[in-house]
């Protein structure tokens, strides 16, 4: 399956462009890309502080024939932002139920999950946030990023590339997908 890209520099947030797109195109699924985030959304509404040259990233696509609850897909999206990460950095990587990712219990990611139904089609947004190079300075919650962490700066492009290969590779097994291997990814 290929995810087809939409790449903006600045958006409100990439979870609502997707929301759009999949309203107003006949387009089953994509990548919706931005340099910045001018209202970036996190769980339970909460502030997603977007900084240039971070990973900011909703994926999209329909989920009518998977049979997994919303919370077994939250695990496996975590695990899957988890084998991105483990591309740049391979110590300990802990997820924090239901959507973060933590190194050495500081928040290094977030993940954002929705559903909307089209024409009786429901699709899954994936909004992916990942500190590549700046953390935001949270109240009573510690934050890491990729180059504090190894001194390598990775590029959004170049994390951007591997996520769309792993989500590529991964949704056309996600109805097949038994969960029972969720730590086999």
């Amino acid at each position: 399956m290929k995810l087809k890209k939409y790449s903006y520099k600045i958006v409100n947030s990439t979870n609502d462009l997707a929301i759009q797109i999949i309203k107003n195109t006949n387009n089953k699924s994509g990548i919706v890309i931005a340099n910045k985030q001018k209202k970036g959304r996190g769980q339970y509404g909460k502030k997603w502080t977007s900084f240039k040259g971070n990973l900011f990233v909703s994926i999209f696509f329909p989920i009518d024939k998977i049979k997994f609850s919303l919370k077994e897909l939250t695990k496996i999206n975590c695990l899957l932002v988890k084998k991105l990460l483990l591309n740049f950095y391979n110590k300990k990587i802990r997820i924090k139920s239901p959507n973060d990712l933590l190194i050495d219990n500081m928040k290094i990611s977030g993940i954002l999950q929705e559903t909307i139904l089209k024409s009786s089609t429901k699709f899954i947004i994936i909004g992916i946030g990942v500190n590549l190079i700046k953390s935001p300075i949270l109240k009573d919650y510690p934050t890491t990023n990729l180059l504090e962490l190894t001194g390598k700066k990775v590029t959004p492009v170049n994390a951007i590339l591997k996520l769309k290969k792993i989500y590529e590779k991964f949704i056309p097994l996600l109805p097949k997908f038994n969960v029972k291997n969720i730590e086999k990814i």
